[in-house]
């Protein structure tokens, strides 16, 4: 008799346990978007390196779980997804701005340079 009570209360700190591991994945993703939202826009190439490994990481936790989690959940999941990965494109689509931006200025400088050094020589 103490066996099976023993059985079952392993049982039932394993489905705990189990329950408490999905849901902390949910809670990272949660946690992960919210910090893209709110700091997202100061991050450096640096950064999103580091945010797209965190981010690689996390959904490998979700994945993990995904036979278990409810309709609401998987729903709740796409749309923390959805998010993160808007905030990323937003942000390499503003890297590649800025680095376009910064390589026409270097470009504008070296013409003006040229045409200051040959500007002698044109008149």
């Amino acid at each position: 008799m103490k066996t099976i009570k023993l059985f079952i209360c392993c049982v039932m700190v394993l489905v705990l346990a189990s329950c408490s591991a999905k849901q902390t994945a949910i809670n990272q993703l949660e946690k992960f978007s919210t910090e893209l939202r709110d700091h997202s826009r100061y991050y450096d190439v640096q950064d999103w390196e580091k945010a797209g490994q965190k981010f690689v990481k996390i959904t490998k936790k979700v994945k993990k779980y995904e036979t278990e989690y409810t309709a609401e959940e998987k729903s709740r999941i796409g749309r923390l997804e959805g998010e993160c990965a808007g905030y990323m494109a937003r942000g390499a689509k503003d890297n590649v701005t800025d680095r376009l931006r910064g390589i026409f200025n270097e470009i504008q400088g070296i013409i003006e340079g040229v045409t200051d050094a040959f500007g002698d020589l044109w008149k």
